[in-house]
């Protein structure tokens, strides 16, 4: 059935490519020095990232589904002209995304981040964590809950919350038999989400910079948490299916497995499961994990705000608003580092030798999540030479003009779809709708400002949340390490429930325009909705039905 499937996804390829051969009058290109690609801002310009995504989900190969992503992204800007699409795909996109500052920066720090859990496991603090955590967390909801306060904990920033609570839980859920899957959902749900109504993070940071008009960024941010429907419903979906002991759709095949036979990545495709985790002197002492992870926090807050000009006279709040996540957390994991190693060799649990050995072992293991991260990064590059956001911005300014009380539904939706497809809530959806909304509705209905706004930030979220081409998506698949494709495909009914919640209580919020009263309403529709999966799912006697 997967060759099938496999298949069909390149059969589908191969036509779509001879297509865009035959239609070189279609994609008629200009050579002059202000090219603008015919296509640009139309609907063929979100055609590149849905291709990459169905056919990711179709053949389960994610690196060749991105590239032909890429590849016809680069034949729509070009009017498929060999020399000009080889050029753009990898001058502009590849080279391209590679050379930006920002992005090698979260490349630094991802790559550091990696060699630090190399070096925890090889001094044994990883597995003396698993011991303690073992004797003092005795159930499989007990680990998952206890990911979930960490997740809560770590509100600063996504890429650092991915990585950190899967490197700090990954053997706690393992001694547990929690699926891989179910941790790389449960480490997701707690980093997009929480940094989206944390007041500090690097995600309220961007959500400022984007409110613009006079309007006062932090202030509207704070307001607009208790209508960010989508991250608190989230996180009442993961506590809810915790305790009732309760999964659905493909993620039910996961935990069934991993319960009953052990199995913790149930596909054959298990690039992590050979991944040594094996101290080197059997010293290492609980310590030795939380002083690391500790360090990492310190270092990185420093990092965050000294990037903001804390150090400069800059204010706490207005440092972290202005901060850059990427040199703020490459220069604090790199100090955070260089502390670790200190440590280790003062402990004498891990030799300067050892910890240098660290580096292209961690470095090895975080080539699968760089390589996904460039191809992700480079098919964004290629959406927006062709003009995505220019042409969901004339969509949403052409229905600003009515349906005003189901327009912050409508922003969730658009927001959902846009982040979706490009993978990106920051620039690509914040930058293009929160500017819309502010000039909608500033000095007319504050209210209804504060709730689209956070109909935007929680559509940009969702979207987020469920691509499969999303940088927080592939981190959290490389946190729990974790087959990406199943990641994406075991959470995306979790989400797609939340959405559908969310939506409806974004539609009533614009009628009722009350946070209290739309909250406890959408609280209650998420838990109903839950309660009727888990009676759709048993049969007659009671017991939960099996999903393959």
């Amino acid at each position: 059935m997967r060759n099938k499937r496999k298949m069909g996804g390149y059969v589908f390829l191969m036509s779509l490519l001879i297509l865009c051969c035959s239609s070189t009058t279609v994609f008629a290109a200009d050579t002059s020095a202000e090219y603008v690609p015919q296509l640009y801002a139309t609907i063929w310009s979100l055609v590149p990232p849905v291709i990459a995504i169905v056919l990711a989900l179709i053949t389960k190969e994610v690196y060749s589904s991105l590239f032909v992503g890429i590849l016809i992204g680069g034949v729509f800007w070009s009017g498929f002209k060999p020399e000009a699409t080889i050029l753009h795909v990898f001058q502009d996109g590849v080279v391209g995304v590679l050379t930006d500052s920002y992005n090698m920066g979260i490349l630094v720090f991802l790559v550091i981040l990696g060699v630090m859990v190399c070096m925890m496991n090889k001094a044994g603090g990883s597995a003396a964590f698993g011991r303690w955590a073992k004797e003092h967390i005795k159930t499989r909801a007990g680990a998952q809950l206890a990911t979930i306060a960490l997740g809560v904990l770590i509100f600063i920033d996504d890429y650092f919350n991915c990585l950190t609570v899967g490197s700090v839980m990954r053997p706690v859920t393992d001694s547990h038999n929690v699926s891989r899957a179910k941790l790389a959902y449960l480490i997701d749900a707690t980093a997009a989400p929480i940094c989206i109504i944390a007041p500090i993070s690097s995600w309220a940071a961007a959500v400022t910079g984007f409110v613009k008009g006079g309007e006062d960024g932090f202030s509207i941010f704070i307001r607009a948490i208790p209508y960010n429907y989508y991250a608190i419903l989230t996180v009442i979906m993961m506590v809810t299916l915790v305790l009732a002991k309760e999964d659905y759709g493909p993620m039910k095949a996961h935990e069934k497995n991993a319960i009953e036979g052990g199995d913790l990545f149930t596909t054959g495709d298990r690039p992590f499961e050979n991944t040594s985790e094996n101290a080197i002197y059997n010293k290492g002492k609980v310590i030795d994990l939380v002083f690391p992870i500790l360090s990492l926090i310190v270092c990185c807050v420093i990092g965050m705000i000294y990037s903001g000009g804390f150090f400069s006279g800059t204010g706490f709040v207005e440092a972290f608003s202005g901060s850059d996540a990427s040199v703020g957390l490459m220069l604090g994991s790199f100090f955070a580092m260089v502390i670790t190693i200190v440590f280790y060799v003062v402990r004498k649990v891990l030799r300067f030798s050892d910890s240098m050995a660290c580096i292209p072992e961690g470095f090895k293991a975080m080539v699968p999540a760089i390589l996904i991260l460039t191809f992700a990064w480079t098919l964004k590059a290629m959406t927006d030479s062709l003009g995505a956001a220019p042409f969901v911005a004339s969509v949403m300014n052409s229905a600003a003009g009515g349906l005003m009380n189901l327009l912050p539904a409508i922003i969730f939706l658009v927001g959902c779809f846009l982040a979706f497809a490009t993978g990106t809530s920051w620039g690509g959806t914040f930058g293009i709708l929160i500017p819309i909304v502010v000039a909608v509705f500033q000095g007319t209905n504050e209210t209804m400002m504060i709730i689209s706004i956070s109909a935007c930030m929680a559509g940009a979220v969702c979207g987020d949340h469920c691509s499969p081409i999303s940088d927080t998506t592939i981190m959290a698949s490389a946190g729990a390490q974790c087959n990406h494709v199943n990641h994406v495909s075991t959470q995306l009914p979790y989400a797609m429930t939340v959405a559908a919640v969310s939506c409806i209580t974004y539609v009533i919020a614009g009628i009722l325009q009350n946070a209290v009263i739309c909250l406890v309403i959408g609280i209650a529709l998420q838990i109903g909705v839950l309660l009727a999966i888990k009676a759709i799912t048993k049969d007659h006697t009671g017991r939960v039905k099996t999903t393959n």
